[in-house]
């Protein structure tokens, strides 16, 4: 039956609303006390659960697609009033494709929450998916003011009482963190995933184009397959805002128009890596003063935006686990969110924040996979008991050795994983035998920890003016299979070091990558290429070897210089020219 229009913070009306009564199966678990990490199970308040989708305009009149879920009675809404998650999404869908995760991961599943007395929204963020509009960037301010709007509405339903969580994982674990730059009154809690503290520093890595994050650029027709929003089923409306997205920016091309930190894009009017990231608020961020928890992976490239959260929002937490982009196996991870939003939504104790505010697990070299393992406490990052140990590159390929010289490699950009790295934001680092130099250490005689930041100091020398430079940190099993622990990159003309905007780790350097810092290498003469690899936590066994890669070459890439291919690179050792790599090697 039709849904009566209904008050708006605003004042504004909603359209085409339409309820539609579904129902959740299984029995009422058992209650539960407030519980360890990954397993809070409060008994079930309802079984059931009812859905709409409306369209709900904005300040400039632009209409936001909106999916609410609300926890229901007799196939009837539960009066409430209850807290509301939401989610800044590409559609009211969860479509895995929209980039939060799988669709049985923790993120996609945080709707369930119904059953514990929450109502939960999908918001297709404008020009996307259902909503009308046109994207301007990636997470720009457009989107934020409407992330501000969205939460007030929210708050001022009938059925809300006020308090309103945010929550995401990749873009919308972005849009998640640009609602807290607004700081919306009614907003109570951000959880985030695998998003950008800084944008440059994550899609351009050392001033080197990403092999992912080019976001959506959907056609029509791609588009359509969306299912409407009630009222809209023949897709008139869904047309319409399909036709208006395609005046969207392509991204990958604003995205490549913008080589340098303070790069102005056209396209959009702005210094984009400036204005899409969250850092660039930090100041704001702080003094909202909202509860924050970051979730990330080792195997994810946005560990470090994670790190750099942690460390630069007071109050915030840090879950790591074994994973790729926005995966969770072998975790609760939507019981871990309800445990969280249950504290401040809710006000329950639920024993979280007497917890130490880190919790990471380390997966170990010899494990058959990366499920079980255990779960380890932090009070800081990187954890007490970590010392980096400079660990040099000798010109004898022995890590650890001191030998003088310099040991060379020719670029290879045809160079290909020996196997299948994955696609898209979950693609993977390999060890591609024969491209670049390696450096292997002894046998352990004990299991190695390396947990923390580790930081390549090196001194290269080309016959070019630029190249690119990627150094990989790996495990070596003892019938030689290479896995890779870490990576890191650098353009070497954006080699120059600044004094960081944000904290970082100790030790850790950082490079500001204005079109002002540009400069070229000296064909034959050697130049310092100081930067740090993604953070890591990982157990090597002994009887394995820790390996050292320097290439030229990542296939992952993108945006190569046009004559890399060839180009003749040296790793230098010597007193003047020593090259090394800090493992944060950890003993507490």
């Amino acid at each position: 039956m039709p849904v009566p229009a209904r008050r708006t913070a605003t004042g504004l009306v909603v359209l085409l609303a339409l309820a539609v009564v579904t129902a959740c199966s299984g029995p009422a678990a058992p209650a539960a006390a407030p519980s360890a990490l990954g397993s809070y199970t409060p008994e079930r308040q309802f079984t059931e659960r009812v859905t709409e989708s409306f369209y709900l305009p904005m300040r400039d009149g632009t209409r936001l697609a909106v999916r609410l879920d609300r926890p229901a009675i007799d196939g009837a809404p539960a009066p409430g009033p209850f807290p509301v998650l939401w989610q800044h999404s590409l559609s009211t869908e969860r479509k895995p494709e929209d980039g939060a995760g799988p669709k049985t991961g923790g993120i996609q599943t945080i709707p369930t929450l119904t059953d514990h007395g929450y109502v939960v929204a999908q918001v297709a963020r404008r020009g996307n998916g259902q909503s009308f509009g046109v994207r301007r960037g990636y997470n720009d301010r457009l989107e934020a003011g409407d992330a501000y709007e969205v939460t007030e509405w929210l708050a001022a339903q009938p059925w809300s009482d006020g308090n309103v969580g945010v929550y995401g994982c990749s873009n919308t674990g972005d849009a998640a963190m640009h609602t807290l730059t607004v700081r919306p009154p009614h907003l109570k809690a951000v959880l985030a995933g695998c998003f950008s503290w800084d944008k440059y520093d994550s899609w351009r890595v050392g001033g080197i184009s990403a092999q992912w994050g080019f976001g959506p650029s959907r056609t029509v027709e791609q588009d359509l397959a969306n299912a409407p929003v009630d009222g809209d089923e023949d897709k008139t409306l869904l047309r319409e805002a399909a036709v208006e997205h395609q005046k969207a920016t392509p991204l990958a091309d604003m995205w490549r128009s913008m080589p340098y930190r303070d790069s102005w894009a056209p396209s959009v009017q702005s210094r984009f890596w400036s204005e899409g990231s969250v850092g660039t608020y930090a100041d704001q961020v702080r003094a909202a003063d909202v509860p924050v928890y970051v979730i990330g992976g080792w195997r994810d490239e946005l560990r470090g935006q994670g790190v750099a959260t942690l460390l630069n929002v007071p109050g915030s937490r840090l879950l790591v686990g074994p994973w790729k982009h926005c995966e969770n196996a072998g975790f609760g991870l939507v019981q871990e969110a309800h445990r969280f939003f249950d504290q401040h939504l809710k006000g329950i104790d639920t024993g979280i924040d007497a917890e130490p505010p880190i919790h990471y697990a380390t997966p170990d070299s010899d494990a058959a996979d990366a499920t079980g393992l255990e779960w380890k406490a932090a009070q800081s990052w990187p954890p007490a008991g970590t010392t980096p140990q400079p660990t040099t590159l000798g010109a004898d390929g022995v890590l650890g050795s001191a030998a003088p010289g310099a040991r060379g490699f020719t670029v290879d950009t045809a160079a290909q994983c020996p196997t299948d790295p994955g696609s898209g934001s979950t693609i993977q680092p390999c060890h591609i035998p024969g491209s670049g130099n390696s450096w292997r250490g002894p046998v352990l005689e004990t299991d190695t920890e390396l947990t923390g930041t580790p930081v390549a100091d090196l001194h290269v020398r080309t016959d070019r003016r630029d190249g690119d430079v990627f150094a990989y940190l790996s495990d070596v099993a003892p019938d030689g299979t290479t896995t890779v622990i870490t990576e890191g990159r650098q353009r070497i003309s954006l080699r120059a070091e600044h004094p960081a905007p944000y904290a970082l780790p100790d030790g850790v350097p950082w490079h500001r990558a204005h079109a002002a810092d540009a400069a070229p290498a000296r064909p034959g003469e050697a130049a310092r290429l100081h930067f740090a690899m993604l953070p890591t936590s990982y157990l090597v066994r002994a009887g394995h070897r820790i390996q050292i890669t320097v290439t030229g070459h990542d296939p992952r890439a993108t945006g190569a210089l046009p004559d890399a291919d060839g180009a003749h690179v040296e790793v230098l050792s010597g007193p003047d020219t020593r090259s090394s790599v800090a493992l944060p090697r950890r003993t507490g």
